[in-house]
């Protein structure tokens, strides 16, 4: 038996070598250069990062995506809309090659996606009704029905603060968390009284405040951990050059002041973010 041995073990190195070593060349940046096309999954209902406008892809996120895809030139930009809750899992599921839309970073995404480093904060404001003097603050919403989008973390946030301190303090959390497909049926659910108070990342809230400024207010200061925005590739050796191509494109945006001029076009004011590193998540 053992010339069998011998002679199968040959064999048997040699079927597995190339399936190794394709698995190591394999380089989904590399790819995308040579197939002439990348495909990006965006949310394009989250003024104003990612909106619609007369059918196009518009936005702070857009704009930093733009000026990124300069340094691939001759590589088309197919960008879906694709809504919130099937972004992750079509990333999973290789529907898409990268998503850029703003991810908050949270603690159980990074286990399973690799970020780049962040373009915005995600600080955590509660949304009220003009005038509501029932809420003059986070710890106002005990009792509150309270509304968000579906798979948001900003829905976790609000737990962690009713368990950290509205149920420590005051014996009782909000009376029921709403959540919805988007934001903006949250907002409408607001202005209709079916909610109390809607909670949203506070620079998602300054172009609502500037166009419905009548209807809504934002109940100031925001509350939760400091938290950041970011995009997402798979994490997985495949993937992790076109992560990183799109962190540096980035970071340089950042340091050069580019992405300073971009956060005052759509936001108003300046979003210090670090840009030298992923901020650690803190849930």
């Amino acid at each position: 038996m053992k010339p069998l041995r011998c002679l199968f073990t040959p064999l048997l190195l040699g079927a597995l070598l190339p399936l190794h070593a394709a698995t190591a060349q394999a380089d989904l940046l590399a790819d995308i250069k040579q197939r002439g096309e990348i495909v990006i999954a965006t949310e394009a209902r989250y003024a104003p990062f990612e909106m619609l406008e007369n059918g196009k892809i518009v936005g702070y996120g857009k704009d930093i995506l733009d000026e990124i895809m300069k340094e691939l030139p001759g590589v088309k930009l197919k960008q879906l809309d694709v809504p919130f809750q099937g972004i992750l899992p079509g990333l999973s599921s290789e529907r898409f090659d990268f998503v850029a839309t703003s991810l908050t970073i949270t603690q159980a995404r990074t286990e399973s996606f690799a970020f780049t480093v962040p373009f915005a904060t995600a600080s955590v404001a509660v949304l009220k009704r003009k005038g509501d003097k029932r809420i003059g603050n986070a710890e106002d919403l005990v009792g509150k029905v309270v509304g968000s989008q579906s798979g948001a973390p900003q829905i976790e946030v609000l737990k962690a603060y009713e368990n950290e301190v509205l149920k420590p303090q005051h014996g009782a959390g909000v009376k029921e968390i709403k959540a919805f497909m988007d934001y903006n049926e949250a907002y409408a659910a607001l202005a209709s009284r079916r909610v109390d108070a809607v909670v949203q990342s506070l620079p998602n809230l300054a172009p609502l405040i500037r166009e419905r400024a009548d209807v809504f207010e934002i109940v100031q200061p925001p509350f939760g951990p400091a938290t950041y925005y970011a995009w997402a590739g798979r994490k997985d050796a495949d993937s992790a050059s076109l992560v990183q191509f799109f962190s540096d494109g980035i970071a340089r945006l950042n340091q050069s002041g580019k992405l300073d001029d971009l956060q005052r076009k759509w936001f108003g004011f300046e979003m210090p973010v670090p840009a030298d590193q992923v901020p650690a998540p803190v849930n």
